[in-house]
């Protein structure tokens, strides 16, 4: 593995923030996360992000292929000229923008769930983790970077002061794990924090059922979206079709004190508050019409 540092000043180029470019440094690193998502001969391995092929090379020595999605045209030539220098030859690299790029399609294309794997740019981080969860049937699990402070919130446990939205979203579908925690010395350019990997396995079945998951997870962005407030002020001053009055008769539906904030719910409470709305929509539609 080249210095990135040697290798973008070789090609002329530089880190771009706003692609939130950090690259490994540190060859032990991504041959650690490799090892740890357990990838084997028959898996197909999309990445995002691969930057300069750091984590590509030990990823494509493990599995049967890797998709490397770069949204960065001009870094494309340097990702080929190091995958060539490396001798790997089962590696596609897709120039595009993941969010719109559908796994789905590439799993059913492949015959069987895919592993995500990518160090993700802060400002899509929870975009991305959305589109896992959406189109989680095909998504084997997921093993993502994040910055430290952002990793925290992801895997704060329920009731906790960190508990949020990503992490009740992801509570109610998936089991999570920390896999390597990275110090901020491994990266060039060096950023501000440290980082860790994340291991998302999503479940077959959630322990909780919602009857609507798309209503489920506009619930827990309506109540964390206020965080500050209430549960009945929160859902009543967002995009939920509900006055402070019918927030109220939900939450009692649900069992739920109308007082309480977001954070102090469990997932369960989330999914029972989530299907007592669907429940009162339906009967408020039906005596409208």
């Amino acid at each position: 593995m080249t210095s990135p540092r040697i290798t973008l000043a070789a090609w002329n180029m530089h880190a771009k923030k706003k692609f939130g470019q950090n690259f490994l440094n540190d060859p032990s690193v991504p041959e650690l996360i490799a090892e740890r998502t357990k990838i084997d001969a028959q898996d197909l391995v999309v990445e995002i992000g691969p930057g300069l092929g750091a984590l590509t090379v030990p990823l494509a020595r493990r599995a049967a292929r890797v998709c490397a999605i770069e949204k960065d045209p001009q870094i494309l030539p340097v990702l080929r000229s190091e995958l060539l220098a490396s001798g790997v030859e089962n590696v596609e690299i897709l120039n595009a923008d993941v969010l719109k790029v559908s796994l789905t399609e590439m799993a059913e294309a492949h015959g069987a769930p895919i592993i995500v794997v990518g160090n993700l740019p802060y400002n899509i981080s929870s975009q991305i983790l959305v589109q896992m969860i959406r189109e989680r049937r095909w998504v084997k699990r997921a093993v993502f970077m994040f910055q430290k402070e952002l990793a925290e919130r992801i895997t704060a446990p329920e009731g906790t002061r960190n508990f949020g939205r990503m992490a009740a979203m992801l509570g109610y579908c998936a089991k999570i794990r920390t896999l390597v925690r990275v110090d901020s010395s491994k990266f060039f350019p060096r950023p501000k924090v440290d980082s860790e990997v994340i291991e998302v396995s999503f479940l077959a079945e959630p322990p909780h059922v919602a009857e609507d998951e798309l209503l489920l997870y506009g619930v827990i962005k309506a109540a964390f979206g206020k965080r500050r407030k209430n549960l009945r002020n929160a859902l009543s001053n967002s995009e939920l079709p509900l006055t402070a009055v019918e927030a109220e008769t939900v939450l009692l539906r649900a069992d739920i004190a109308v007082n309480r904030r977001a954070e102090s719910l469990m997932v369960e409470e989330f999914v029972r508050l989530s299907n007592a709305l669907s429940g009162y929509l339906k009967e408020r539609d039906e005596i409208d019409v």
